[in-house]
């Protein structure tokens, strides 16, 4: 049995350890700090494995090693969109937004996604399999270590759904938040749904009531919301609002809630006056985000079959996001307008497609 060292923890690696080679937390801590802490792969020049040579070739043999591929990175304005291929040949995207001190880091789940999002361009490559967890945490070794970029944040909020690869999702997170390797604070993760509420409910079982959770709700009407989104079909409104009711909350903190704003089908404002009505009894902050069109245009076919074949998706400007956000704060509702981040490489909410960047700009 191989020693993946991104899918496990420290006490994880111990017990590996300990059962395999009659080792246990001193070369853990020590392999993990090497390869988690610092990136280095050479582990074999550490003082710990200099006097332990036998252990050091089993862990030759057994160890696997990161291995994530990036193959193509572009960056504008400080966003850096990168692709990585996967062993079976599968790309993926991640996205490296800046802040001011630090970046966050736009984290895939899965190849593809089932979901069926209508403004989604991941959606429109179906579902090709789920992230294992080294593919995930991997993404966040390669942006320290091949990109260095200094990462303080990680958004489950790339390619696919979450809570579709709900076992890899959870155990991510824990190896993320291993003091003794990454190191990332739960509240600085946050994991977005489109609405699954099995996902939310796990979640929330899983004692760490820290972490960030975002919805993306879209419209308050069950109609406009199937049309977007299929999987109100299954987890209609009213049943979400009931998860996120039920979804326990540290004091002081709030569901994410994430409305993409689309001219002409969700941004009136009879829309936001139903958004603040459904929104009433729950403890939110609303992320409004001018949808971001493909670079080669949207074509209507093949995603969902409730959708209006000839329905055309445009942005809205300025004027009707700060129109929106208006009706929503005069209602007591806090509201972030999210200006588009790295839409000029396809890597806005909703743009990644898992493509070659130059192939496909």
């Amino acid at each position: 049995m191989s020693l993946n060292i991104l899918a496990l923890t420290c006490s994880q690696i111990t017990r590996y350890l300990e059962k395999n080679y009659g080792k246990g937390k001193f070369h853990a801590r020590a392999l993990i700090r090497e390869i988690i802490k610092t990136g280095n792969l050479q582990f074999q020049q550490a003082r710990e494995f200099t006097n332990s040579p036998r252990l050091t070739v089993q862990l030759e043999q057994d160890l696997l090693l990161p291995s994530m591929e990036i193959i193509d990175q572009q960056e504008d304005s400080g966003t850096l969109k990168f692709v990585t291929k996967l062993k079976d040949g599968l790309t993926i995207e991640s996205v490296i937004i800046p802040m001011k001190h630090y970046s966050t880091l736009c984290v895939s789940t899965q190849a593809g996604c089932r979901m069926g999002c209508i403004f989604c361009e991941t959606a429109k490559q179906g579902f090709h399999r789920n992230l294992a967890v080294d593919e995930i945490t991997g993404q966040l070794f390669s942006a320290r270590f091949t990109l260095q970029k200094k990462i303080k944040n990680i958004v489950f909020m790339g390619m696919g759904e979450p809570f579709d690869n709900l076992d890899s999702l959870f155990q991510a997170i824990r190896v993320l938040n291993d003091p003794r390797g990454f190191d990332m604070a739960l509240r600085h993760m946050t994991v977005s749904t489109c609405g699954v509420i099995p996902g939310i409910e796990s979640l929330a079982r899983q004692g760490m009531p820290q972490i960030n959770l975002a919805v993306s709700i879209n419209s308050a009407s069950d109609k406009t919301r199937s049309m977007l989104m299929p999987v109100n079909q299954r987890y209609s409104l009213g049943k979400l609002k009931q998860a996120l009711l039920a979804y326990p909350l540290m004091s002081r903190r709030v569901i994410l809630i994430e409305y993409i704003l689309i001219k002409g089908i969700n941004d009136s404002p009879k829309d936001a006056e139903k958004l603040v009505n459904y929104l009433s009894g729950l403890t939110v902050r609303v992320n409004l985000i001018a949808y971001n069109p493909p670079d080669h245009g949207i074509s209507s076919a093949g995603i969902s079959r409730k959708r209006p074949q000839n329905l055309s998706l445009q942005s809205v400007d300025d004027n009707a996001m700060h129109q929106f956000a208006a009706i929503l704060e005069a209602k007591g509702l806090f509201v972030v307008k999210r200006w588009a981040k790295g839409r000029s490489l396809q890597a806005g909410c909703g743009q990644l497609s898992g493509k070659n960047l130059h192939q496909s700009m």
